[in-house]
C-alpha cells in the first residue's frame, strides 16, 4: 500500500457516488507498501453495505488484464467463507473502474489488525487458513503465471546496475550469482494451486490469535503450495531485519499448515530452496523499488538487505529448519 497518486476530495466523492455505499465522509491515503496508492474510505452507508472500504489505485506490477482474475479471486473466496475482503461492485456491476487513466476497485473493510511480532499461536493460525485457502483456490478457473518467478527475480537483480545495488549495501552485487543459481535448480512437478505469494504480516488481519482476514491477493498466481508456505515462512519467521530467526513461530506455520494440508516428500525436501527463491523475491523487488521509487512518492523504501539475511539464513540452515 502506498500513495502515489493524489486525488482531490471532490474526485473521490464522485467515485464513491458510482457505488451503492452511500455518499463519501472521508478518506485517508494509507502509506504503507511499495505497489499501489490506497485509501480508507468512510461513508455515509447503511450497516448492511458497510461504511468502511478500502479504495485502490493500481499503480506498479499490475496489468489491467489480470485485474478481473485477482477481484474474482476475491469474490470466490468470500464466497466459499475464506476470510478474505469481497469486491464491491459499481451500479452497473462491474468491479473496477478506470479513473485518470488508471484502474482502481473498491473492497470491503475487515476488522482485525496486523500484528509486528506473531506469536506461535498466530502463526499455526495463518498456516492452517493459507492451507484452507489453497484447498478452496483450487474450484477457482481463472489462471494467472507468477510473474515474479525465480528467473525473474535473478533477471532484475543483473539489470540492476552493480554501482546502485552497492549503494544500497556493498554486499548486495554478491547476491546476483546466488539468484542465477537458485533460479537454475528451481524444482518442477510440484502440487499446485492459486497461491497468494506475499503473505507478508501486514497482508494478514487478526482478532487474537485468530486470522479475519488475508488481504493484498494482487500477486496471486498459479504456482506451487509449498513455494507459498515458504514466502509466508520467510516474512514470518523472522526479526523484521531478518537478522533473528523465531524458530518457535517458524515451526507452528509449517504445524498450522500440515495441520490442514500435509506436504508431500517432495515439497518438503525443495523447502530449503524454496525459501531461499522466496527471499530472492522480495530481494530484487527491494532493490529494483529502491532504486525507481520517486523521491517525493508518499511511500516507504524497505531494505532488500532484509531478506538478504534470511537468504544466508536459507542457505546455511534450510534443511534442519524444514527436516528435508
Amino acid at each position: 500500500m502506498a500513495v502515489y497518486t493524489q486525488l482531490s476530495a471532490e474526485t473521490l466523492a464522485e467515485l464513491i457516488a458510482e457505488y451503492d455505499v452511500g455518499e463519501l465522509v472521508s478518506a485517508k491515503g494509507i502509506a504503507e507498501g511499495v505497489s499501489n496508492s490506497n485509501w480508507l474510505i468512510e461513508t455515509s452507508g447503511s450497516a448492511a453495505n458497510g461504511k468502511r472500504f478500502i479504495l485502490t489505485m493500481y499503480e506498479r506490477r499490475i496489468e489491467l488484464e489480470d485485474l478481473p482474475f485477482f477481484l474474482d479471486l476475491l469474490d470466490h473466496l468470500a464466497a466459499h467463507d475464506c476470510p478474505v475482503p469481497r469486491t464491491i461492485h459499481d451500479r452497473s456491476g462491474a468491479s473496477s473502474r478506470m479513473l485518470q487513466g488508471k484502474a482502481v476497485a473498491l473492497i470491503e473493510f475487515l476488522p482485525g489488525v496486523s500484528v509486528d511480532a506473531p506469536t506461535p499461536a498466530q502463526a499455526r493460525s495463518v498456516g492452517r487458513v493459507l492451507a484452507e485457502m489453497h484447498a478452496t483456490a483450487m474450484g477457482f478457473s481463472g489462471k494467472r503465471q507468477n510473474s515474479l518467478g525465480p528467473d525473474v527475480s535473478a533477471q532484475v537483480l543483473a539489470d540492476c546496475p552493480a554501482q546502485a545495488l552497492a549503494a544500497i549495501d556493498p554486499a548486495l552485487p554478491g547476491v546476483v550469482e546466488m539468484a542465477r543459481d537458485v533460479a537454475q535448480r528451481w524444482p518442477d512437478g510440484l502440487p499446485r494451486s492459486i497461491i497468494h505469494s506475499d503473505l507478508f504480516p501486514d497482508n494478514v488481519l487478526m482478532r487474537g490469535d485468530n486470522v479475519s482476514a488475508l488481504i493484498d491477493f494482487y500477486f496471486a498466481c498459479n504456482d506451487a503450495m509449498a513455494y507459498d508456505l515458504a514466502v509466508t515462512h520467510a516474512a514470518w519467521s523472522f526479526s523484521s531485519d531478518g537478522r533473528d530467526y523465531r524458530p518457535d513461530v517458524g515451526q507452528a506455520l509449517v504445524e498450522g499448515y500440515e495441520s490442514t494440508r500435509l506436504l508431500e516428500d517432495d515439497e518438503r525436501e525443495a523447502m530449503p530452496l524454496l525459501a531461499q527463491g522466496a527471499a530472492l523475491r522480495f530481494i530484487s523487488s527491494r532493490a529494483q523499488d529502491w532504486i525507481e521509487t520517486p523521491a517525493d512518492a508518499l511511500v516507504t523504501r524497505k531494505d532488500p538487505m532484509d531478506f538478504v539475511r534470511r537468504l544466508e539464513f536459507y542457505r546455511r540452515e534450510g534443511k534442519a529448519v524444514f527436516g528435508s
